[in-house]
C-alpha cells in the first residue's frame, strides 16, 4: 500500500484541526482525487503526505512504507525522492533555466551521467509538450508552461507516487487535457496519483477513486 492513514488528525501549522478521524488509503497504480471547497483541507492533507506538515495523532500513518509518526527529519528528503510533487505555486528555481531546474533534481537523486540526464530531460519535456523550451528562464514562460515544467520535474525519476495540488488550475483546456492524459498513462504503469482539484468534470472524463473534504472529515465517495 502506497498510503495508509487510520484515524489521523490533520492540523495546520498554527495547530488548528482541519480534518479529524481520517481514513485514507492509496494502492499502487491508483488514481485518487481529493475534492472539496476552498479551505476544506485538501492542500493540508496533501502536505502531510510529503511531510511539509506533521501528523501528530493517528492509529497509523504510512507513506511508501515509511511510518510518518516516527520518521526523523533527516530522512524526509529520501522519502520525497521516491515521489513526484506538483505544487500550486510551481516552486521553480527562478535563477535557472528549465533544463537547469530539471538537471538539479537529477543530480540530487544520483544521475551521474551527463548524456543520460540530457536524454531524460528531453524526454520529459516532450511528454509535457515543452520541446524547445529547455533554455528558457521561468519568468519567460506563461503560468501554464511553468506548471508543465513542474510536471516534468515530478515525473523525472519515474516515482511510485505523484502528489499534485490543483495541477490543472493554471492551464488552458487543451493543455489540461494533455496533462490528464499523461497522468492516466503514468498511473497505468503502476505509479499512484493523488491530486486535489476543483475541476469536477475531470472526474467523469478521467475516472478515479474520490475523497471529499467536508465539515472536518474526509469522506470516500465509493
Amino acid at each position: 500500500m502506497i498510503i495508509n492513514y487510520k484515524n489521523a488528525t490533520i492540523t495546520q501549522k498554527d495547530g488548528i484541526e482541519v480534518l479529524k478521524n481520517v481514513d485514507f488509503h492509496v494502492d499502487d497504480g491508483e488514481f485518487v482525487y481529493i475534492i472539496g471547497r476552498v479551505g476544506s483541507g485538501k492542500s493540508t492533507l496533501l502536505k502531510t503526505i510529503y511531510c511539509e506538515l506533521d501528523i501528530d495523532e493517528a492509529d497509523e500513518a504510512t507513506v511508501l512504507e515509511q511510518d510518518l509518526l516516527t520518521l526523523k527529519r533527516k530522512h524526509i528528503p529520501a522519502l520525497r525522492r521516491k515521489m513526484g510533487i506538483v505544487f500550486q505555486d510551481f516552486q521553480l528555481l527562478g535563477d535557472r533555466s528549465v533544463e537547469q531546474n530539471l538537471e538539479f533534481v537529477l543530480k540530487a537523486t544520483g544521475w551521474k551521467d551527463r548524456a543520460e540526464r540530457s536524454q531524460r530531460i528531453d524526454q520529459v519535456l516532450s511528454d509535457v509538450g515543452l520541446t524547445g523550451k529547455k533554455d528558457k528562464m521561468p519568468h519567460e514562460l506563461s503560468g501554464g508552461e511553468q506548471q508543465r515544467v513542474a510536471f516534468a520535474r515530478a515525473i523525472l525519476n519515474s516515482p511510485r507516487l505523484i502528489v499534485a495540488d490543483e495541477p490543472t488550475a493554471n492551464l488552458d483546456h487543451q493543455t489540461a487535457i494533455g496533462i490528464m492524459n499523461l497522468l492516466q498513462t503514468i498511473s497505468k504503469t503502476g505509479t499512484a496519483i493523488v491530486m486535489s482539484t476543483h475541476n469536477i468534470p475531470l472526474l467523469d472524463k478521467y475516472p478515479g477513486r474520490v475523497y471529499r473534504c467536508k465539515e472536518e472529515h474526509l469522506e470516500s465517495e465509493e
